[in-house]
């Protein structure tokens, strides 16, 4: 897959981007295709309501023009109105029977008039008629030169006339709450497997995208701001949750309802319907342009949300040295410059957004306008009803809603495209150390260690170690010396596998490093360093370490055995006292204890020190020193100090220079030997002395 140089997916690669969404998605398809199949009955339900709503309009409502066929009094199913029998059914079987309309005036109070005694002909002319007079002995209307007395009907003679069709109202209103109702269950179930199988999905890429960045190589950090990996497993698979909950099944529901509404308006007034959609061409420019801009500006918000990401995590970290160097002024204009891009690229998204929602909200009026203007004059002309009218501009504000809806969430799938885009590039991330296959497992490790013709450099050619050569013994103490960058430090990470040699071997018992599984192997080796980590939680869980094998017992063992027990114990909820963030509520001297207790615990092989007694004063030294003592009996020991003194026992010293071993020997031959190591020491005894004065 091809990236640009910002780290994301070049355009065009959308589908792919998208194949590998799904893939995510795949193992629980089988819920996916139910909430589906949930979400099909939720849009039928949308459907059918206009429908129910037009019927009871044409079928119930309106049905005051309805043609009746006198009957004899005995008839079933006859009412009587003033001693004229009438039942409700234009089709019943008694043809030579008279005909009977009733008739609807709206300027009397009450309007319902009956014609009675029609042949078929003036049963039909009646349909017209629209105005009632009165007369001195009752009602009467003309239509084509005849007139025709009517009876103006009382409220129970209406409501005996049109009980089947009261009846049908109430049988219509009691589905209409019942399709209501299972829709609004049908759409519960479906909204509560949908955000369940987001969960699932999204707990499932966080727990990928952290696992592979603990299997990325320090070099990757080195080069890689924390507040950027911060936002790829936080905000950006958050932005995907959006996607998989919302988005993907939306967007589904939306088509499915513009398919829907579409084929309907077609089978109810296909006229109309093609009239309407003189409006379409519109919706789709509209739509590509939103399109175009919205994806370019959402890429953008996604980099300046990462970029400020990363400044905040930066300098929150490092806010005592803002501090101290009265730098708060100078990290409030670039915090402000951050803030004022990412400002001004949600306000570019704003606008794009704002410009297009208007404009389609004025297509639906048009829209809108078509149905009433179109509609109602094919209501005058009776080629359509009223309840026909109703359904239609119920569907066509129902028709302009979903692509409306496909807007907003096409804005999120691009803010999804954008987050996917980041996070893949960095599970796309190739810079880690990795197993070999077939991989050795050390039951018992000696300690021996042998570095044979070592090359090594952090960039390509700028070698940090060069043909590099020693040996350690098991249970030997050896420390490295040298000026800052001569690659004291390269050696204790190499050791490790931190990072891969370009060149030569590493062995341990024997066994190059490269063929024992990098657990086990880091597992035989504890590393002190000079900055101590320790995590939020407690003191035992910062020495156990999620490693329930290790008991409370072990745990109190090693804090006595390395001189923590002391301090630890004066602590108000001594071994459950919590800790803060990176320990910031303890001395440097006690983290770097609670780190020798920790090392202890896990009891290593190795033990490797890189200026462990640094910055430390003097009484926790003494504590410090007796505690290394403790640790390196027995043990392999590798040592990085820059105060000689403090190494003046190891059983071999080794000088590196510009990345090569130019001295070995214990301390008092390499002071015999006047060169590198004798300058060093009497600098720094020079220096010590000149303090003492």
């Amino acid at each position: 897959m091809d990236y640009n140089e910002a780290g994301d997916m070049k355009k065009g690669y959308d589908k792919a981007i998208i194949r590998r969404l799904f893939a995510y998605a795949k193992p629980y398809v089988l819920w996916i295709a139910f909430s589906l199949i949930l979400l099909i009955g939720v849009v039928g339900v949308e459907l059918l309501r206009p429908i129910l709503i037009g019927s009871a309009v044409d079928d119930m409502i309106s049905k005051y023009d309805t043609p009746y066929i006198m009957v004899d009094q005995n008839q079933k199913g006859a009412i009587s109105i003033d001693n004229i029998y009438v039942m409700e059914d234009k089709k019943g079987n008694h043809p030579e029977a008279k005909k009977a309309r009733i008739i609807y005036d709206e300027t009397y109070k009450k309007p319902y008039f009956l014609a009675v005694d029609l042949t078929q002909d003036e049963l039909d002319m009646m349909k017209d008629v629209s105005e009632v007079k009165a007369k001195a002995d009752g009602y009467y209307v003309t239509y084509q030169d005849t007139t025709q007395n009517v009876i103006q009907l009382e409220e129970k003679d209406i409501q005996a006339l049109r009980k089947s069709q009261i009846n049908g109202l109430i049988r219509i209103t009691i589905i209409f709450l019942v399709v209501l109702i299972a829709g609004l269950l049908v759409g519960y179930f479906q909204n509560i497997i949908l955000h369940y199988t987001g969960q699932k999905i999204i707990y499932n890429i966080r727990n990928e995208v952290f696992s592979h960045i603990q299997s990325l190589s320090i070099r990757f950090f080195n080069n890689n701001p924390v507040g950027k990996l911060v936002t790829r497993v936080t905000n950006d698979t958050e932005t995907l949750n959006e996607m998989y909950t919302s988005v993907i099944v939306n967007s589904v529901k939306s088509v499915l309802m513009l398919i829907g509404i579409t084929i309907m308006m077609f089978v109810l007034e296909w006229r109309l319907t093609l009239v309407i959609f003189l409006v379409i061409p519109f919706i789709i420019l509209a739509s590509l342009a939103f399109r175009h801009y919205s994806k370019k500006f959402y890429r953008e918000v996604r980099t300046r949300v990462a970029a400020i990401n990363t400044f905040l995590s930066e300098h929150i970290s490092g806010m005592r040295i803002v501090q101290i160097f009265s730098q708060e002024e100078q990290k409030m204009e670039e915090f402000d410059k951050a803030n004022n891009d990412l400002k001004k690229s949600h306000l570019k998204q704003l606008i794009i957004f704002g410009i297009y929602r208007p404009t389609m909200y004025f297509l639906y009026v048009v829209g809108l306008s078509i149905v009433l203007g179109v509609g109602g004059y094919m209501v005058i002309k009776g080629s359509m009803s009223i309840g026909k009218l109703i359904i239609f501009i119920q569907y066509i504000s129902t028709f302009f809603d979903p692509i409306q809806q496909l807007a907003e969430q096409f804005n999120i799938l691009q803010a999804a495209m954008a987050s996917a885009e980041k996070i893949f590039t960095l599970l796309d991330e190739e810079d880690k150390i990795e197993n070999q296959p077939n991989t050795l497992q050390l039951e018992n490790v000696k300690g021996e260690i042998q570095f044979k013709d070592v090359w090594f450099a952090y960039n390509e050619e700028e070698w940090v170690l060069k043909d590099v050569s020693f040996n350690v013994k098991p249970g030997e103490t050896v420390a490295f010396v040298g000026a800052t960058g001569a690659g004291k430090t390269s050696i204790l990470n190499l050791l490790s596998r931190y990072y891969d040699i370009q060149k030569g071997e590493i062995f341990l018992d024997g066994h190059p490093i490269k063929d024992l599984e990098l657990k086990q192997l880091r597992s035989h080796i504890g590393q002190m360093l000079q900055d101590v980590f320790l995590f939020t939680g407690d003191i035992k869980s910062n020495i156990r370490l999620k490693e329930e094998g290790i008991s409370d017992d072990q745990i109190k063992e090693a804090s006595q055995y390395v001189n923590a027990h002391q301090f630890i114990s004066k602590l108000p909820d001594k071994y459950n006292e919590k800790v803060l963030e990176r320990g910031a509520t303890f001395s440097a001297g006690q983290r770097q204890l609670l780190s020798f207790a920790r090392t202890l615990a896990f009891d290593p092989s190795i033990l490797i020190l890189d200026e462990a007694t640094a910055n430390i004063d003097t009484e926790t030294e003494l504590l410090i020193q007796d505690a290394l003592y403790k640790l390196m009996e027995g043990r392999t020991t590798l040592v990085v100090a820059h105060r000689l003194s403090t190494i003046q026992h190891a059983d071999k010293i080794i000088v590196l220079h510009k990345g090569r071993i130019k001295e070995t020997g214990t301390h008092q031959e390499l002071l015999a030997k006047k060169g590198i190591y004798h300058n060093l020491y009497k600098l720094q005894y020079q220096e010590i002395n000149a303090y003492n004065e």
